[in-house]
């Protein structure tokens, strides 16, 4: 059994909490390898399964991204998540969906390209600040948040962009710079582990790339079982998940659910990794 991990140039060899993965499966007798999804040498027919970990460029290259997901597709490639999840995930108006099926969601704008963006229009009255990004980003790209007063200029700024991409306009709710954001984790639809994500004084990103601070954490049973409802949306079978949203006052307002390539934070949560390695070898028997 051949598996490629997939990842990105800017990390030919995977992160190193991924990395890991690689030697926990060779004890299943399974050989891993990391493998650049961009790199035009790969014969894809090489492998049993590809596993999306490490793609954290596939938004800077949306067009090529597609194509190449097209391609495994026509050679009849597993993958893990399976590839009409990952072509429906990457493009973040799924959300409405999920609000159809009875999900909560922060309060969403879902706005189509357009050559006359005017904020103004579409922006709810009662909002004091939102957010703005594409639909198709991943890691705060081309995301700004703006107070109403400064609409005029984020109009301006976002013309351009609104005629090339879709975009989301988001409600910004104050607790993510208090309480932070919540991701609950989930292998082959089981919950794993939970972590909670701050920004630093004054900001709104939770990344670490931008300082945020992460700590491993014990969501209530009710709150395990509104993320698991989430999960619950997808008919395929998922190696992984992550439910990322905002509790308050025991609500999950979800954020998004991750499905491509999200952080799984196995160094915060002993034991995942191999519950992780679990995952897939269950999925793959």
């Amino acid at each position: 059994m051949k598996i490629a991990l997939l990842t990105c140039e800017k990390l030919p060899n995977l992160n190193p909490e991924d990395q890991k993965i690689i030697p926990a499966l060779a004890k299943y007798n399974i050989e891993a390898s990391a493998v650049i999804w961009s790199d035009k040498t790969i014969n894809w027919t090489d492998f049993d399964y590809l596993i999306f970990r490490n793609t954290w460029d596939y938004f800077e290259k949306e067009t090529e991204f597609k194509i190449w997901l097209d391609q495994i597709e026509k050679l009849g490639i597993k993958t893990l998540n399976p590839i009409e999840v990952i072509k429906h995930n990457i493009h973040k108006f799924y959300l409405r969906e999920m609000e159809q099926q009875g999900i909560t969601i922060l309060p969403t704008v879902f706005m189509d390209k357009t050559d006359t963006l005017n904020l103004t229009e579409v922006l709810p009255s009662h909002w004091k600040k939102a957010v703005i990004k594409p639909a198709f980003s991943a890691g705060s790209y081309l995301t700004e948040v703006f107070e109403v007063s400064q609409i005029q200029a984020i109009t301006k700024k976002y013309k351009s962009i609104a005629a090339e991409k879709e975009l989301l306009l988001q409600e910004f709710m104050p607790e993510i710079q208090t309480l932070g954001e919540t991701s609950f984790i989930f292998f082959n639809k089981k919950f794993s582990h939970a972590v909670n994500k701050k920004p630093v004084d004054g900001d709104f990103r939770v990344q670490s790339l931008f300082g945020g601070k992460y700590t491993l954490v014990q969501p209530s049973a009710e709150l395990i079982e509104k993320a698991q409802k989430v999960v619950n949306t997808f008919q395929e079978k998922l190696l992984y998940a992550r439910v990322d949203g905002i509790l308050i006052d025991e609500e999950l307002f979800l954020m998004e659910i991750e499905c491509i390539e999200p952080d799984l934070y196995f160094n915060l949560s002993e034991n995942s990794l191999n519950r992780f390695v679990t995952a897939i070898v269950e999925l793959i028997a």
